[in-house]
Formats: structure tokens, sequence, C-alpha cells
């Protein structure tokens, strides 16, 4: 009987420890044509302890945001001992399932993993990855190579990446492109780039590529990037992006 009254307090107290807070990403689904994403991040801001959660639609063309497609939300009380702030995440969905619809974006439609990175470490800033494409006998290498600034200042515009970190509290910024290179089963090779190094993201002093999809029904690369954003006091907070790439 102890055990179980005393398990929910070491929980919250955990959270109250906790150096920064880490967000959880959400794949929610293609449009039924592939030219349409959504996809959502929530956590527990880790010094209010509220829940707060990004709903997030994406033309996967253009590698924007649609129109009013960024929608973020923080519940007004705490979280309670236990929860995880997946809660704010349904929220959202629920009083925006105009924006859904909007899209036709079905929830069952998800992307195909075709990279998930199981590396737990601190982000140090570039990387490079393979993967294959089984389906489409074709094989890739990715670089990603970020760069931080001591004075960076801009935010990301709805006119290239999709960054649904918000801006951070120091005045550092960065940026980090991906070179791509795609490998066919003739042996023919082809390059692309993923994303702006002419945009900087205040706060973001770090980015890893977490996961890479395939769209379904179209001829689409979805990079979901991890972020580190720095804080302050000095802890840290983990956000995603997505960059999109259309083949």
């Amino acid at each position: 009987m102890k055990s179980k009254v005393m398990l929910p307090v070491l929980i919250f107290s955990a959270c109250l420890l906790w150096a920064g807070d880490t967000a959880v990403f959400v794949d929610l689904g293609f449009s039924s044509d592939g030219s349409t994403y959504m996809f959502g991040q929530y956590g527990v801001q880790s010094e209010t302890l509220k829940p707060w959660a990004d709903l997030c639609v994406v033309d996967v063309a253009s590698n924007s945001f649609v129109p009013g497609g960024k929608i973020s939300y923080v519940h007004d009380g705490a979280v309670t001992a236990g929860h995880d702030g997946s809660g704010a995440l349904y929220r959202v969905l629920a009083r925006n399932t105009a924006l859904a619809d909007r899209y036709r974006i079905a929830y069952l439609l998800q992307g195909h993993p075709l990279y998930v990175s199981m590396e737990n470490g601190a982000l140090v800033g570039g990387e490079t990855i393979e993967f294959r494409d089984f389906e489409k006998a074709a094989s890739f290498r990715a670089n990603l190579t970020d760069s931080a600034s001591a004075a960076g200042s801009g935010t990301d515009a709805a006119g290239s990446g999709t960054d649904a970190a918000g801006s951070g509290t120091n005045a550092a910024g960065s940026s980090f492109v991906i070179n791509l290179e795609r490998r066919n089963s003739d042996g023919s090779v082809r390059s692309y780039t993923v994303g702006n190094a002419a945009i900087r993201r205040p706060g973001i002093s770090a980015y890893r590529i977490r996961r890479v999809l395939a769209a379904p029904r179209n001829s689409a690369l979805i990079f979901v990037i991890e972020m580190k954003k720095q804080n302050a006091d000095g802890s840290s907070d983990i956000r995603y992006m997505v960059e999109t790439l259309k083949l």
C-alpha cells in the first residue's frame, strides 16, 4: 500500500526536477493524395508544469505551412501527477477538426518509416545517415550540416521549412541544411537540397534527423528534425519540426 501511495509523488517530483521539456512527436497522417501532411507535438513546460501542444499542417510540395496551418495551445493549469501532457494535443485536435477536414487529412494514412534514429546522446550538430526505400529500389545518403550564430534573430517564416518551436530565450540562432543523394537501382544518382540555410532560428543550438518518412501515394520524403532549444537558465528543451521534399 505504501508503494502505491508514493509512486505518483515520485513521478511528480521527477517532473519538478526535470532539466528541460522534451516534446513527443506524433504522426497524424496525410491527405488521400499525399499533398498535405499533419503532425503534432506535445509536452509539459518544465517551469510551470502546464501541458502544451502544437498542431501543424504542411503543404508537401512547397515545404511550408498551409494557411492557418500552425496552432499552438498551452493549458491554463498544471498537469496532474503521472500525466504526460498528451491531453493538450487531444484538445487541440478536437477543437480543430475543420482544419483536418479542409485538407482531407486521414489519420490512418501515416508515413512509411524509412529511417528511425535510436540515438539518445547529446545533440551536438551535424550528422550523416543512410537509408533505403525497398519499394522503389533506391538508397539515400543524407548529410545534415548546421551552423550556430551568436547574433541570430530571424524566425522561420512560412516561405520555407516548418519550424514548430517558437523563439528561444537567448539571442543565439542557428540554421541547417540537408544535402541528400539518391542512388537508383540503375546506378543513376540525383542530388537534392532540403531546408534553407538562410533561415536562422533563435535559441536553437543543434539539430538531429530523428525520422525519415515516405509519403503514401506520392513520391515525397518527410524529414522529422529534432531541435535543441536553449533556455536562459542553462537548461534545454527538445522540439520538432519537419522538412518535406517532393522527389
